[in-house]
């Protein structure tokens, strides 16, 4: 990703939360993590693109990581500040080390897939419990291990009956392409990797059955405590840039993929067509509905609540920790009280 920041007027300084944002000569720097070329993080290309950053006074810089794991274990390093990661690494990073999760990235129910070759695929497809006592290659403690696991309850079959090859996805994708297996557990873009170049296609999808897959926006719980207002300021950037995408649909797509470029990986337009339809993502008003407990638990305390159940499950951790504890709605709802910060978020401004 670039790390361009255009030169930008920032005219008066918001009040309450923003107080005291710097002009774009003094500017806070904030460390980024994601992972690279996947569709929820458009809105740190866009903002960056368009230079939103500096209008709230950020200087970001952006780590990577090839997977959640990784990804999570570098907080405990300090090495990244905010970012956002899959459920299930969001989930393990709470139960480790006290992350955040303070919002949701987009719903990427449709986009974890268990995924067969075509010359297998329509056996499979007749005949779903016929895929006992076969391979199936994936990413372990990932999304695309619990889609998996989930259409495989679905269809009766128990996870004992088949075999889990570990593997990260390029290695995935390869072995796939080289018809070193038939069957594999992937997430967006790789699912239309396989479809495009590796004679694949759709079995079942986590939404399917009916395994919802968020993705989390996160923060480190020392850097939320110190740091309050800039995680506000970083959620209220990421949110413009969802609603953006909305409101400027083509060249949102023209962007994606630019910025699937910068992280190595091409797509058709179909992809871009599919990442757009299947991902929902949410804007400041959807954010705080999904993160209000009304009734005891939101809607993502009990999404993660099930991840948690499925890590549980599979020996990731001994006890699943009470998103009471990590779920914070805090620095959504900075954003939204801010009359100026939401007015930015909103693109109202």
């Amino acid at each position: 990703m670039k790390t361009l920041i255009r030169s930008a007027s920032v005219g008066a300084i918001l009040a309450g939360t923003t107080a005291g944002m710097a002009q774009a000569d003094d500017l806070t720097p904030i460390n980024i993590s994601y992972q690279p070329a996947l569709y929820w993080a458009l809105p740190y290309h866009i903002a960056t693109e368009m230079g939103w950053w500096a209008e709230v006074g950020l200087d970001p810089s952006f780590t990577t990581f090839p997977a959640g794991a990784p990804q999570i274990a570098a907080a405990a390093a300090g090495d990244w500040d905010v970012g956002g990661t899959g459920s299930v690494p969001a989930v393990l990073g709470a139960e480790r080390y006290g992350i955040k999760t303070i919002g949701i990235t987009n719903d990427e129910s449709a986009g974890n897939a268990l995924m067969a070759h075509n010359d297998v695929i329509e056996g499979l497809r007749d005949d779903p419990s016929s895929i006992a006592g076969e391979s199936i290659l994936l990413t372990t403690n990932s999304t695309g291990e619990y889609a998996v696991r989930a259409c495989l309850e679905m269809w009766g079959v128990d996870s004992d009956e088949v075999e889990f090859v570990n593997l990260n996805q390029s290695q995935i994708i390869s072995a796939i392409s080289a018809r070193q297996g038939d069957i594999a557990g992937v997430w967006a873009p790789n699912t239309y990797t396989l479809q495009e170049r590796a004679d694949s296609d759709y079995l079942c999808t986590g939404a399917d059955a009916g395994a919802i897959v968020p993705g989390a926006l996160v923060v480190r719980p020392d850097y939320a405590e110190e740091n309050p207002e800039l995680v506000a300021r970083y959620l209220a950037v990421f949110l413009r840039g969802v609603h953006w995408a909305r409101e400027n649909m083509d060249e949102a797509k023209e962007m994606l993929v630019e910025f699937y470029d910068e992280g190595g990986v091409e797509i058709s337009d179909a992809a871009v067509d599919q990442e757009f339809d299947l991902r929902p993502t949410f804007t400041l008003e959807e954010q705080l509905d999904i993160l209000a407990r009304e009734n005891g638990m939101s809607d993502v305390d009990e999404w993660l609540a099930e991840i948690a159940e499925f890590m549980v499950s599979v020996g990731t951790m001994e006890e699943a920790p009470d998103t009471a504890d990590f779920v914070d709605a805090t620095y959504m709802q900075m954003v939204a009280d801010d009359e100026e910060l939401a007015a930015f978020a909103t693109l109202s401004d």
